[in-house]
């Protein structure tokens, strides 16, 4: 009796990340936080639309973002995020899901510096891949730009 006792009690012991605030809940009790492992270099692979209306000058959007962005963190979970051409910040949360409410930037995409409203979303899907969309009101014209993060 004592020793099924004994095996009912440690069967049932939780293991890995009990964190209900960590992204994972591994097997081998480390937890990851999606706030921790969002910041620092990401590798991106920019697949923008192309403008409805075609500016002479304006080059692909695709062309002037840089390789990679830098993701810091400003605390409680918000991301000052980098892209080269703009800094705008976001909201992270344990899952990995980023808001990015809606915000005006100034860039300079080779036409000279210009106000443009920015908002979107994306996901922090582990320590090495990701995405984000921005949309973009560019020249009064919607722009839409999907990244793949990677390590």
């Amino acid at each position: 009796l004592i020793v099924s006792f004994v095996f009912f009690i440690s069967s049932c012991s939780e293991e890995g990340c009990t964190d209900p605030g960590a992204m994972n809940h591994g097997d081998d009790g480390s937890c990851i936080y999606a706030y921790d492992i969002a910041q620092g270099i990401w590798n991106i692979t920019p697949d923008c639309d192309d403008l409805p209306i075609p500016i002479p000058g304006l080059p692909s959007l695709n062309d002037i973002y840089p390789e990679s962005i830098d993701v810091q963190g400003q605390g409680n979970n918000t991301l000052f995020i980098d892209i080269g051409v703009s800094q705008l910040t976001g909201e992270i949360d344990n899952n990995g899901v980023i808001i990015v409410s809606e915000q005006i930037i100034n860039v300079d995409i080779g036409t000279g510096p210009m106000d443009v409203n920015v908002s979107g979303n994306g996901n922090i899907e582990s320590e090495n891949s990701g995405y984000m969309n921005l949309d973009y009101l560019l020249l009064g014209l919607p722009v839409s730009c999907y990244f793949t993060l990677s390590r």
